[in-house]
């Protein structure tokens, strides 16, 4: 009886304490054991970068841990009609179209925007101007904007120099702010702001702020110094698609200081509100 007692005993404890727990008598290129069984290179180091691009069709096992494919700073186009509407007023009724377009990378993008307004009663624009920029991405959500702008209307035509920020402000805040210098010198800066609003996944209530100031008056322009105007608007749409909404809403807009006393001494008001349509939409 103690005989067999001592070899099962044996037999018991023979793979943990016999040659089989050795793994130098493992032929690994018999058993073909998978990847991380291998002594591969597990990179990247602590404190080394890792590459944006990991290499493709690797022969064997993999032997870039770490290395994860980024699809990134591939070019990409959008159109986007930011207002495109019917404004109507006591006077007079107005088309305004504020469109832009862009091509680029994440960090890297040429952008076109162009602005007008057309009235509809004298037939010919009252305003339309054009900027083409360089934009750089050089934080999260903003982008420095340079470039140059040129104003068709109101005439004579001129010619700016453009540099500005483009992004999300903290509590998603959309703002734009750019500075100009005329082909005459004249400094000028805009300031728009929008917010959205979130009524359902679908209706969006869009508050809408914009403000121009002039360091120098210009009186052919009707441009004095300081604070030139201040524009309030909301508006009101419904995404169909994200890519497209129809909008209705008010719009409030005011001259001020020097600039209010130019359009006096022309007859012109220096207030206005107009009830919008309009669309907006991207491609």
């Amino acid at each position: 009886m103690k005989t067999w007692v001592t070899i099962l005993f044996s037999l018991t404890f023979l793979p943990v304490t016999g040659p089989a727990a050795d793994e130098s008598h493992i032929d690994k290129e018999k058993h073909k054991f998978p990847a991380d069984y291998h002594e591969v290179d597990a990179g990247p180091e602590k404190g080394q970068e890792i590459r944006k691009y990991a290499d493709d069709a690797q022969s064997g096992a993999q032997k870039n841990f770490g290395v994860q494919p980024m699809h990134d700073n591939e070019i990409f186009a959008v159109f986007l009609v930011d207002r495109l509407e019917y404004q109507a007023r006591e006077r007079e009724d107005d088309f305004l179209w504020d469109v832009q377009a862009w091509l680029g990378s994440d960090y890297n993008k040429l952008w076109l925007k162009s602005e007008g307004v057309w009235l509809f009663d004298k037939e010919r624009a009252e305003e339309a101007q054009v900027e083409l920029l360089y934009s750089r991405n050089v934080t999260s959500f903003w982008d420095l904007q340079a470039g140059i702008r040129h104003d068709f209307k109101p005439e004579p035509i001129r010619t700016f120099a453009a540099l500005g920020v483009q992004g999300l402000a903290p509590y998603w805040f959309e703002v734009e702010a750019t500075a100009y210098i005329s082909d005459d010198g004249d400094l000028s800066a805009v300031l728009e702001a929008e917010y959205d609003l979130l009524l359902t996944q679908r209706l969006i209530l869009q508050p809408r702020f914009e403000t121009s100031v002039a360091v120098q008056e210009v009186e052919k322009y009707g441009i004095g110094k300081g604070v030139n105007d201040i524009e309030l608007g909301v508006r009101l749409r419904y995404e169909f698609r994200r890519e497209f909404a129809p909008y209705i809403g008010i719009s409030w807009s005011r001259k001020i200081g020097e600039t209010a006393d130019l359009a006096e001494d022309d007859g012109e008001d220096i207030d206005a509100t107009l009830f919008v349509i309009g669309i907006k939409a991207w491609f």
